[in-house]
């Protein structure tokens, strides 16, 4: 019987099947690494900007993308998504691990016809940025006509979630060296107004609003 290429074989307890954290997991990433084979017969994984719209994964860019047009073509591609929680500080080197989140997702990309491209776009800006895209002006046909939106559908997939104490054994607990978890705290810093704007604009309610910093789910301790 063959193996479900989903199926976890290293750490299985880890293993999670909820749709809902995988959700979780792909609303809370900005990039996703897609692997392919290319013309030339060459593995390669590139990182892009991600955006969940329900049952689907987009991600966007130039028509002019040699990649992109790969996936486009419907050739198979894998995605993998992961996000940083934490260091699970242990008593030895060898015990001592990440919290983190990690789906790999199996599929084929189709592109989004062109009356969909304006209105995905728009979501991949408000997954960025939410209110942004009330702020600024609208994209040009040529802009349109030059960037190619391809969606994955969410099917396939399996999730890792790491989120536990350290595990030393007996003896090392025994001793004197701290252990226990350092949770990650990522956020945004001071916005930098580019050189060449004018006087007197004000930051946009996207970017003033914006929360910062925005802490890992494992802030207040492993679940």
């Amino acid at each position: 019987m063959t193996r479900a290429r989903t199926e976890i074989t290293r750490l299985r307890e880890k293993a999670r099947t909820d749709r809902a954290e995988l959700d979780a997991l792909l609303d809370a990433a900005r990039v996703g690494h897609f692997g392919l084979v290319d013309a030339a017969g060459r593995p390669v994984v590139i990182p892009t900007a991600i955006a969940r719209d329900g049952d689907r994964l987009l991600l966007h860019g130039s028509t002019g993308s040699h990649w992109m047009r790969s996936l486009a073509e419907g050739g198979p591609t894998c995605v993998t998504v992961t996000e940083l929680d934490g260091l699970v500080i242990a008593r030895s080197a060898f015990e001592s691990s990440m919290h983190y989140r990690s789906a790999v997702l199996f599929g084929a990309c189709s592109a989004l016809p062109p009356d969909e491209i304006a209105p995905a776009l728009d979501l991949i800006t408000e997954t960025l940025l939410p209110g942004r895209s009330a702020e600024v002006r609208r994209p040009t046909r040529r802009e349109l006509e030059a960037t190619l939106v391809l969606a994955l559908p969410i099917t396939e997939w399996s999730l890792k979630v790491s989120a536990g104490w350290p595990d030393d054994p007996p003896e090392d607990v025994a001793g004197d060296v701290w252990a226990g978890v350092l949770p990650i705290v990522r956020g945004y810093g001071t916005p930098n107004p580019a050189p060449d704007l004018r006087p007197g604009i004000a930051l946009p309610p996207s970017v003033g609003l914006i929360e910062s910093p925005r802490r890992s789910q494992t802030e207040s301790g492993p679940r």
